[in-house]
């Protein structure tokens, strides 16, 4: 963690590591957090990935994956990178584009933030001010594993029960899926996925 730190250094250092991807940057007003990611931690991002395609698949929802793209306004001073987002209800508005600009285009309608840690807690804020209508938030350590999902309401968030944008996902039904892939492999905790989906 680094204090007063300008937005000009911020966006040159944010510039200086676009080529490593196991790391993630915030700023908010000064303070710049740098943050790396393990293996682990990448795995359940990959594997809530698989979840999101194979429901859309299943449903015929249109889907934009956008990765942990970097997520900033200068005017806000404010700028993360989530481990995964989604374009659910806006993805036809994000298609062929190579930048977001947040201050003309929306921003992600989820985000997904994997916790080994509370560090993800200190981005709520800016997503609040983007405006992200939705966060799934995976909590990997200790006895309680468990997904926390939140929904934007009056500039903060407020814990609910199952996706706005996919109904049947539920925090506990994600929780299943992710301990699943844990015990017997993505392939397999997919393909039960799939099918539960259908049923």
């Amino acid at each position: 963690v680094l204090e007063d730190i300008t937005w000009e250094e911020y966006e040159q250092l944010s510039e200086d590591l676009e080529d490593r991807p196991g790391v993630r940057v915030t700023y908010d007003q000064g303070r710049l957090e740098i943050v790396t990611t393990s293996f682990r931690h990448e795995v359940w991002k990959e594997f809530v990935l698989g979840l999101v395609r194979v429901l859309c698949e299943e449903l015929k929802i249109e889907l934009e994956s956008a990765g942990g793209m970097t997520e900033k306004r200068k005017r806000d001073a404010k700028g993360t990178e989530p481990d995964t987002c989604f374009y659910v209800t806006n993805a036809r508005r994000v298609i062929g584009k190579d930048e977001i600009d947040l201050n003309v285009d929306p921003p992600p309608d989820i985000v997904v933030e994997i916790d080994k840690s509370n560090q993800s807690l200190n981005k709520f804020p800016i997503y609040a001010t983007f405006g992200v209508p939705e966060i799934w938030r995976y909590v990997g350590r200790g006895k309680h594993k468990r997904v926390e999902i939140y929904e934007l309401r009056e500039n903060s968030y407020v814990e609910i029960a199952a996706s706005r944008f996919f109904p049947i996902l539920t925090s506990g039904v994600l929780a299943d899926f992710i301990e699943q892939s844990k015990t017997h492999g993505q392939t397999v905790a997919l393909s039960a996925f799939r099918d539960w989906v259908r049923t």
